[in-house]
C-alpha cells in the first residue's frame, strides 16, 4: 500500500515530527524568491510598484528575473523596508560580507544621469550636429 509523506510523517514520534517542521521552517526561510519576500511583508505589487515609481507589471517582471543589476536588487529589497548585503562564500574559508558595493552603484548612476546624452552612430558619430539658419547660407 503506498502511503504520502504526509501520512509517514504523522507515524513518527511527536519530537521528531516537531524537528521536521522546525527545519522544514528554517530551509524555507533561508531561501525566498523576490514574490515569497514581497508576500511575506504582506505587500502587493501595485504597492511596490509606487515605491519603487514603475508600473505593477515592472515589478512582475523584476520578481521573474533571474539575472539583474545590483542596483535593481537593492532598491527592490530597500522598498520593503530591508537592507541588501553581498556575502561571498568560498571553500575553506568563512563567508565575506562584500561592502562599498551599495555606494558605486549609487556613484555610477549618478554620473549617468550627469552624462551628455549619446547619439547613434549613424548620426554623425556621436557629435552634437550643428543646427543651420537660412541666413548662415549665402
Amino acid at each position: 500500500m503506498t502511503r504520502t509523506l504526509n501520512e509517514v510523517i504523522k507515524g513518527l514520534p511527536l519530537d521528531q515530527q516537531q524537528e521536521i517542521e522546525a527545519q522544514a521552517t528554517r530551509l524555507i526561510e533561508e531561501e525566498m524568491t523576490l514574490r515569497d519576500l514581497r508576500k511575506a511583508h504582506e505587500l502587493t505589487q501595485e504597492r511596490m510598484a509606487e515605491t519603487l515609481h514603475i508600473s505593477q507589471d515592472g515589478v512582475s517582471r523584476i520578481e521573474k528575473r533571474s539575472d539583474f543589476l545590483l542596483s535593481t536588487l537593492r532598491s527592490y529589497v530597500e522598498a520593503m523596508g530591508g537592507k541588501l548585503r553581498l556575502i561571498a562564500e568560498f571553500p575553506n574559508r568563512k563567508p565575506v560580507m562584500l561592502s562599498d558595493f551599495n555606494s558605486v552603484n549609487t556613484n555610477a548612476r549618478r554620473d549617468r544621469k550627469a552624462a551628455p546624452a549619446r547619439t547613434n552612430s549613424k548620426q554623425g558619430g556621436g557629435r552634437p550636429k550643428k543646427k543651420i539658419n537660412s541666413a548662415d547660407v549665402a
